[in-house]
């Protein structure tokens, strides 16, 4: 795992059992935050360790966080498109969520990112982004994309986490006082308005 240094500095690096976290200043405007990426992957036997393992990088930890990869847990039961759900470790995985504070970042476009080898393939939604809202704060616009799964090379899809940009604010923002609901002619004036021609060409112009 890598930050372009010219945008980015790391200046704290942890390397846990299934994790690697990093602590990023971004050059552009002194943001601190934490980035945690999980590079292997939770076989069933290691669930409980990682689950603990998350928690602990997580907790008082002194930025706001980002975190994200292969988490190999499902969270709910459309997260799979067949066979049975066992709902024992996403109840446990959606309690570590809530009791730290975090939030999945909307994932666009593909419902699931992983696919096993069988003629009828099961599919699984096993990589995430989380957040807390500290992060959100920063970035309210941030979406990620399951890109395309290139078979040869991995049974997962890709994601690519963007953040958006945030939209222009106007120079002349609307102000609405209550006190002119009690002038004299009011109701008439925003009729009269409402019923002008617009040029737009939708509705919504």
């Amino acid at each position: 795992m890598g930050v372009r240094n010219d945008t980015m500095e790391v200046l704290a690096s942890l390397v846990a059992d299934f994790f690697i976290k990093l602590h990023i200043r971004n050059k552009t405007d002194d943001f601190l935050w934490s980035l945690v990426a999980v590079y292997r992957v939770a076989q069933e036997v290691f669930k409980a360790d990682f689950l603990r393992e998350l928690v602990n990088l997580t907790k008082d930890n002194p930025y706001p966080i980002l975190i994200g990869e292969d988490f190999n847990l499902l969270r709910f039961p459309h997260e799979k498109s067949r066979g049975r759900f066992n709902d024992h470790w996403p109840f446990i995985f959606n309690v570590v969520i809530e009791s730290l504070d975090l939030r999945e970042v909307i994932m666009i476009e593909r419902q699931f990112t992983w696919a096993n080898s069988l003629p009828e393939p099961t599919y699984e939604k096993l990589n995430r982004v989380l957040m807390d809202t500290e992060w959100e704060d920063k970035f309210p616009m941030v979406t990620v994309r399951a890109l395309e799964r290139i078979e040869a090379l991995s049974d997962h899809a890709p994601i690519l986490l963007s953040v958006g940009t945030p939209p222009r604010k106007s120079k002349h923002s609307f102000k609405f006082e209550l006190g002119w609901m009690e002038h004299d002619g009011f109701q008439d004036l925003v009729k009269a308005i409402w019923e002008k021609p617009v040029s737009g060409q939708t509705p919504i112009q």
